[in-house]
């Protein structure tokens, strides 16, 4: 029965794909869908947003900030802009196009690990507030981890370490790869690929989660960000829905919002649009990255991951970003509860001086009165606004309050993680705020 539900659901894909194509078209102002308009139409300067967003773009591609990078914004249900800037790598030969597909990083969080666990506690199969080691059984035995909630996990209020670099376990001090954990060809035991080329143990997982196990929690209960737990909820979502997490998330999410691009190993799904390159990788891929996912610990398990790992198109992301802004509703489907929604949006522990709400990142906690070098994002955001930035360069935000959707992708990584301008520059924040300052005069 699953295989014929898997296959009649890769045929719906298909299908979808053949008559919509893969630029992934907007529905023609059904509902609550998003359709084009003009920044007129919304009561925005054009001249004035063109004007600032063009020089705040050409002078990061000029401070090497990123080699290109494309804008969209979307407000009252109107793409009112969307436009690219500059090339795929410094070379200047390929252009943005606006159909370009991106590798988030950590906006995997919210747009993969996320919808599944808000999903979930809206069908009461997990509950934010009993130990995580409820579903995570392996940890009902570690004594600073087995009291530890979901809630504090998605805060970033439970102490867990930061980061692990699981890559280095699989090189030996001598530099060269441990053929016990990575292979240059696949076989049944090394099924996962991270690259062309490179295979990983299809049982890493559970060194990764070994290791996770062993780790180190603060006793002290305060704002730390951590990306460990999702790389478990993947396999979490498995054990609860005995689904793939990859299934999971398109037959509940991006299939029916029309948004075919966004998921996980993209290369092998065919499309015509051009995956933008990430970093010229010198330890792990030794080779520029592109079609694979940058983040080397989602690379370990085979690309799919809570942490890091979707790809997706400006368009595709948008849909995802009006559903969560629309509390959960789009083009007329409810894919969330309008309550779990509002839960994951809200600022969780304030009292901590923790701006997060569950899993999504939200405006620093006096972001209203900080001038724009000292703001996250834009000062001009409502304090109900939510979203969360990516590693290769890349950031999403909604705000329901001025009903503003504002994706901004870029791959900053390329040719190196080095280079820092895009953060020195504040140049997702200054473009943000141009949206914001773009108000026509009353007539």
């Amino acid at each position: 029965m699953r295989v014929i539900q898997l296959l009649f659901f890769i045929l719906t894909i298909q299908l979808s794909r053949a008559q919509e194509g893969t630029s992934t078209p907007l529905n023609i102002g059904f509902n609550n869908a998003l359709v084009y308009g003009s920044p007129f139409d919304v009561g925005l300067d054009s001249v004035y947003i063109n004007t600032n967003v063009e020089k705040i773009i050409t002078n990061g591609i000029k401070k090497n900030a990123f080699p290109g990078a494309q804008v969209l914004v979307a407000k009252n249900r109107k793409i009112i802009f969307h436009k690219a800037y500059g090339y795929h790598t410094y070379d200047s030969i390929q252009p943005v196009a606006l159909d370009d597909i991106y590798d988030l990083a950590s906006v995997t969080k919210i747009t993969a690990a996320l919808p599944a666990i808000m999903k979930l506690v809206d069908e009461g199969k997990l509950d934010l507030d009993v130990p995580f080691s409820t579903y995570w059984t392996r940890w009902k035995g570690i004594k600073d981890k087995q009291n530890i909630t979901l809630r504090e996990i998605l805060a970033h209020q439970a102490g867990l370490k930061p980061y692990i670099v699981f890559l280095n376990e699989v090189f030996r001090k001598n530099g060269k790869a441990k053929k016990r954990f990575v292979r240059t060809s696949s076989s049944r035991r090394f099924k996962n690929q991270a690259y062309d080329g490179l295979y990983v143990k299809n049982r890493f997982n559970k060194k990764m989660y070994r290791l996770i196990d062993r780790s180190d929690v603060s006793r002290e209960k305060k704002y730390s960000y951590s990306g460990l737990a999702f790389l478990i909820f993947p396999e979490l979502v498995e054990q609860l829905t005995k689904d793939t997490f990859e299934y999971y998330l398109e037959k509940n999410f991006y299939l029916p919002l029309n948004a075919p691009t966004m998921g996980f190993k993209p290369k092998p799904k065919g499309f015509s649009n051009t995956i933008v390159p990430t970093e010229n990788d010198t330890l792990f891929r030794h080779a520029l990255t592109q079609n694979w996912v940058h983040d080397e610990n989602a690379a370990l398990l085979g690309g799919i991951s809570g942490n890091a790992g979707l790809f997706a198109t400006a368009t595709d992301l948008a849909k995802l970003m009006q559903m969560y802004m629309q509390y959960g509703v789009y083009d007329g489907k409810r894919y969330l509860s309008e309550a779990t929604v509002k839960e994951f949006t809200r600022v969780q522990f304030p009292e901590n001086d923790n701006r997060r709400g569950l899993g999504f990142d939200k405006p620093s906690l006096n972001n209203s009165e900080l001038p724009l070098s000292k703001a996250y994002p834009a000062p001009e955001v409502g304090a109900g606004s939510f979203g969360h930035s990516g590693f290769t360069g890349t950031f999403v935000w909604a705000d329901p309050e001025n009903q503003m959707v504002y994706i901004f992708l870029s791959n900053r990584v390329n040719p190196t993680r080095d280079n820092r301008n895009l953060y020195n520059l504040n140049i997702r924040p200054a473009v943000q705020q141009v949206f914001y300052k773009a108000t026509l005069p009353s007539k």
